[in-house]
């Protein structure tokens, strides 16, 4: 288990405290609704959140099989809908992966990716487009 503590500082802002190593990060309401966008929305904290959990999984498996992911990329665009509600309706991720993978190794790596905590954790109604950009294959 792991506590995070937020606290909320007014003016649309907050700070979360990651329990376990005191880290600090801040959030503030987008400007399309009514924040300053002075650091990443709730919301993009679900994008990063996906993004970073993709590369992190498939780090767990390259380094599990001795394969080398250094230097792997995740873009998420963030796509928000507002009917009926106020939700993301759509997070487009492309995956660029350096290095020489042969198919049986894209195969796992990008079931990985498909398959991560946070991607299995996003209501159904949120879409999620996934490209892989690998290198040439060995």
């Amino acid at each position: 288990m792991v506590t995070i503590q937020v606290l909320y500082q007014g003016d649309l802002s907050t700070q979360a405290t990651h329990g376990p190593s005191k880290r600090q990060l801040l959030t503030d309401a987008p400007v399309d609704n009514q924040g300053k966008g002075a650091s990443f929305s709730p919301t993009d904290l679900t994008a990063t959140s996906l993004g970073t959990c993709m590369l992190t999984t498939m780090g767990i498996v390259a380094k599990r099989n001795g394969w080398k992911l250094d230097g792997a990329t995740a873009t998420v665009e963030k796509h928000m809908v507002a009917d009926p509600d106020r939700r993301i309706g759509k997070l487009t991720v492309e995956l660029r992966i350096p290095g020489r993978f042969g198919a049986q190794e894209r195969a796992i790596l990008e079931k990985t990716a498909l398959t991560c905590p946070v991607q299995k954790s996003l209501h159904p109604k949120i879409e999620v487009p996934v490209t892989f950009h690998w290198d040439e294959p060995r």
